[in-house]
């Protein structure tokens, strides 16, 4: 009940209006429907037999009467019900879009990118068909199996048992069937994420394909997920297949068990022919709506495991979330604190990849973190603006621990340029302004010119208007490094984070770009994560990560006396330092 009252929070009222009006025609529908048999028969006993051709005409105009009524009832139904599955369909995938944008990034973790995608399309999908056909057949069906047997026994009490043995029998074999088709098409869902999967790792990465020649594998890695997909679908659905001979030899067994009976009571006068010729009609409506039933039951078997998926979606509950009341809602300056700073992604002690961590960064200061790969220097910083939570000890930004600020104030006060550098489609204009929206000409020019981007944008034919392909692949990685630079800096935040993100710059055009960072933005706090020694040195305060701990902080200079593995990494650089200088200053024009 819980489910759907969130599937159903929020629907628009014309839907809902929609979805009343569905049930109720397609009441209709059925009543005209039932009583169109019942005229044919009094035609046929009472105004053909005794050629009564006033009542014949009398009673056949009342019978097309009832026929466009009850055609305008399915024809209203009809469209009643898709305007209300659009709607609810639409409803629910709003919702659960807003439910993934509240997930922290162990949320997104846990369920994967693909398997996403699939529950807002696919089981989607599959929920909206049942929702039309729950207000649509759900209500025909039913009405018709009761009207059609209570005008059945009207007509004959006795003939009526044939159906009603029929009915219990045909009953078993759709539940057994839809019951055990239901584990097969829960595992063919899983098969479509994983192929979901594939597919979306091809295209992101498409390049690097191409780059290693990889087609051939990545086609055959492709047949084999569409092929699990096909194995699985078709063992679910031969399970299925199974109600539609199983349906025909009740339903044909019932109408020669009725043709046979029904007959010998017409030939010995104890049921008229026009009676026989309308309770067949009957039967046939009534074996009509076990079929629609089964249909709606092979429905709701695909859809139980989508629905369980959406469900799962919609239950999850957000790790990282803010204070009901009483939210900080201003970040007063930069400052950073970590104390005795734990963290696991699994939320485990004994799986911390962060450990023990005490750090003081004041404001407007430059800090360097360096250290080798997993050492922990992208999950140090990303707890800075709460895209996880330490499960022991705290982070402090401002002198307030970031837990009790407001997501918003928190995250509009920090800047974070990650590693990967993400553009979407649009003009360079458009991507920016994903820093502030309302930025002026002039301040996204200041912006640009800090991340020495402007020379570049001004370069192209459009300028700030030229247009970017998906992901910004019309353009190079160090131009998109400088683009994530320029847009973080037009939040003017208080805290600028940089994970490895002039790693496709040249050395004198990252040389400028901190340049103009400490005389642009000196109030600004400006976290540098990097590889190359020269990317920090001149930094107040370098931190060397190990292993998830802190192994060192200080200068420079302090560091080259005192950490061996700052000694390590500088002197494995050194041999580039000396050309790093003179690109340096051949670039500044020195």
């Amino acid at each position: 009940m819980g489910t759907i009252k969130k599937i159903t929070k929020g629907m628009k009222k014309r839907y809902w209006l929609f979805t009343i009006l569905t049930p109720i025609t397609m009441i209709g529908e059925v009543f005209f429907e039932t009583v169109i048999p019942y005229l044919m028969a009094l035609i046929i006993d009472k105004g053909i037999a005794d050629q009564n051709i006033k009542y014949v005409l009398t009673t056949g105009a009342f019978m097309i009467g009832c026929s466009l009524v009850s055609l305008s009832c399915g024809i209203g139904g009809a469209r009643f019900a898709a305007l209300a599955s659009q709607g609810f369909s639409h409803n629910l995938r709003s919702i659960l879009f807003n439910k993934v944008q509240s997930f922290s990034f162990s949320n997104v973790d846990k369920f994967s990118t693909a398997s996403l995608v699939t529950r807002l399309t696919t089981d989607v999908t599959n929920v909206q068909n049942v929702f039309q056909m729950l207000i649509r057949i759900c209500f025909r069906a039913p009405f018709m199996l009761i009207a059609g047997c209570l005008m059945a026994i009207k007509i004959n009490a006795s003939l009526s048992v044939v159906f009603l043995i029929s009915i219990p029998v045909l009953a078993f074999f759709i539940s057994f069937i839809s019951l055990k088709a239901y584990p097969r098409f829960s595992e063919m869902l899983s098969k479509y994420d994983v192929m979901n999967r594939i597919v979306q790792e091809n295209l992101i990465a498409i390049r690097v394909v191409k780059a290693f020649v990889r087609g051939d594998y990545e086609n055959q890695k492709f047949e084999q997920a569409a092929d699990d997909v096909k194995k699985t679908q078709v063992c679910a659905e031969r399970l299925i297949l199974w109600l539609l001979p199983v349906m025909q030899i009740v339903i044909y067994s019932t109408l020669i068990a009725v043709f046979w009976l029904g007959g010998r009571k017409v030939v010995f006068g104890s049921m008229l022919a026009g009676e026989l010729i309308s309770f067949l009609t009957y039967v046939m409506q009534i074996l009509t709506s076990l079929m629609m039933i089964g249909m709606i039951f092979v429905s709701v078997v695909l859809s139980r495991a989508s629905i369980r998926r959406i469900s799962e979606v919609l239950d999850e509950t957000p790790d990282i979330t803010e204070k009901t009341a009483s939210c900080v809602q201003t970040v007063r300056d930069g400052s950073i604190v970590f104390n005795n700073v734990n963290f696991s992604y699994s939320n485990n002690v004994e799986n911390c990849v962060l450990n023990d961590i005490n750090l003081s960064i004041k404001n407007g200061q430059t800090v360097g973190i360096i250290g080798g790969t997993g050492s922990g220097k992208s999950t140090l910083i990303s707890l800075v603006p709460r895209l996880y939570d330490c499960f022991d000890g705290s982070v402090k930004v401002g002198g307030v621990d970031v837990r009790d600020y407001s997501l918003k104030a928190l995250r509009d006060s920090i800047a974070v340029v990650l590693q990967k550098n993400v553009l979407f489609k649009g003009t360079i204009r458009d991507n920016l302004l994903w820093g502030n929206k309302d930025a002026s000409d002039s301040e996204i020019k200041a912006a640009c010119d800090a991340s020495d981007a402007s020379s570049f944008i001004e370069s192209f034919a459009d300028g700030y208007d030229t247009e970017l392909g998906q992901g910004g692949v019309n353009i190079s990685g160090g131009q998109k490094q400088r683009l994530c630079i320029a847009r973080a800096l037009l939040k003017k935040p208080k805290i600028l984070i940089l994970d490895d993100s002039t790693s496709a710059v040249d050395m004198s055009t990252e040389a400028r770009i901190r340049t103009n960072l400490k005389q642009m933005f000196p109030e600004t706090t400006k976290i540098i994560i990097a590889q190359r020694i020269s990317s920090v040195q001149d930094a107040d305060m370098i931190i060397v990560m190990n292993d998830g701990k802190i192994d060192g902080f200080g200068n420079h200079a302090e560091l080259l006396k005192s950490n061996e593995i700052y000694q390590e990494v500088y002197n494995s650089q050194k041999d580039y330092s000396d050309a790093d200088l003179v690109e340096t200053k051949i670039g500044a024009g020195e």
